[in-house]
């Protein structure tokens, strides 16, 4: 590669990551907006050439990281050190730095749209591959987004001294697992044509089976 195309390579990946401050916030708002719509905006760029998919968006798995970066520089903004970064109890002594608590963010929040993609396709009938899952799997990274950044708002706020900003936090939480939850549910009925009860059990499921995940997980960087 000569210095010019390196130069026009640059230039495309500078144009591209300011385009995110532009794209990102409007990726969120259309999500929180119209989530289901949005979600089938996700899985029908997925059939358009890959030069022109998600143009009027951010892609689905980088809003996710998008997001759990903001929701990072948020709690560090009112940490001087993570309070994973600063435990050496069990696995936590592996996490010594923000790009490694960034990745266990997006493994922990990752596992929930795995999970419900995962089993939307089984139940479906659809043989499970990486063609059928992707597109549950891209719709779902749409959804976790908002829910992720609330949670961990909420977590950040909750560990707070000030009790007014521990019961914010306690309400983000509460009403991002309520908005979760209805979106969920939705899908899960529109998707697999069931009744409301049936997809709401299977909201249940997925999100009973990542959080048990999620915490044992977790519970490894907590053990001494």
């Amino acid at each position: 590669m000569n210095f010019v195309q390196w130069l026009n390579s640059l230039d495309k990946l500078l144009y591209e990551l300011m385009s995110w401050l532009v794209f990102f916030p409007v990726t969120l708002w259309r999500i929180v907006r119209a989530p289901l719509t949005t979600m089938s905006y996700a899985e029908d760029q997925l059939k358009l050439p890959p030069d022109r998919q998600f143009r009027g968006t951010v892609n689905p798995p980088i809003t996710l990281v998008l997001t759990l970066v903001l929701s990072q520089a948020i709690d560090l903004s009112l940490h001087d050190v993570n309070p994973i970064v600063a435990s050496k109890q069990g696995l936590a002594g592996l996490v010594n730095d923000n790009t490694t608590l960034l990745s266990l963010r997006l493994i922990l929040f990752g596992i929930f749209p795995l999970a419900l993609a995962t089993h939307k396709v089984r139940r479906s009938g659809v043989p499970l591959d990486r063609d059928s899952l992707q597109a549950p799997f891209y719709a779902q990274c749409f959804t976790i987004a908002p829910f992720a950044l609330a949670i961990s708002i909420g977590l950040t706020l909750a560990v707070q001294p000030n009790l007014v900003l521990r019961g914010v936090g306690v309400a983000a939480m509460c009403l991002a697992a309520l908005y979760y939850g209805i979106v969920e549910t939705r899908w899960f009925h529109r998707e697999l044509k069931q009744s409301y009860l049936r997809a709401f059990l299977d909201t249940m499921i997925c999100t009973v089976e990542s959080l048990l995940f999620a915490l044992g997980f977790a519970m490894l960087f907590t053990l001494s």
